[in-house]
């Protein structure tokens, strides 16, 4: 039971039960980030790291540095090409999210 005083407008709001999500990892190895999507963020991070992705495998191990959550499937690929596609996307990110990285020396 929701309580509070946004309870009555929260219990109508209808909950979903899978979200998308675009995250963003970072080598341990080479501090690079790799920007990914996915339905199942903890299952995709455990691939990454064990290397059954190939075009992360020689870059093993990371770390999830950041991760934004979208009800929308479409709202979450759109994104993740946004940041894969403009370089300003992920210059913006990368303020944001200055104190989660590792700074590259």
């Amino acid at each position: 039971m929701v309580r509070g005083p946004l309870a009555p407008h929260l219990e109508r709001i209808p909950l979903r039960s899978t979200m998308f999500y675009i995250y963003v990892l970072q080598s341990k190895k080479d501090k690079k980030i790799y920007i990914g999507y996915t339905a199942d963020l903890k299952k995709r991070f455990e691939e990454h790291n064990s290397g059954v992705v190939p075009s992360t495998k020689p870059r093993i191990p990371f770390a999830l540095v950041y991760y934004e959550a979208y009800a929308s499937q479409k709202d979450a690929k759109h994104r993740e090409r946004m940041l894969k596609k403009f370089s300003g996307s992920v210059t913006h990110l990368r303020k944001r999210i200055m104190h989660s990285v590792i700074l590259s020396k």
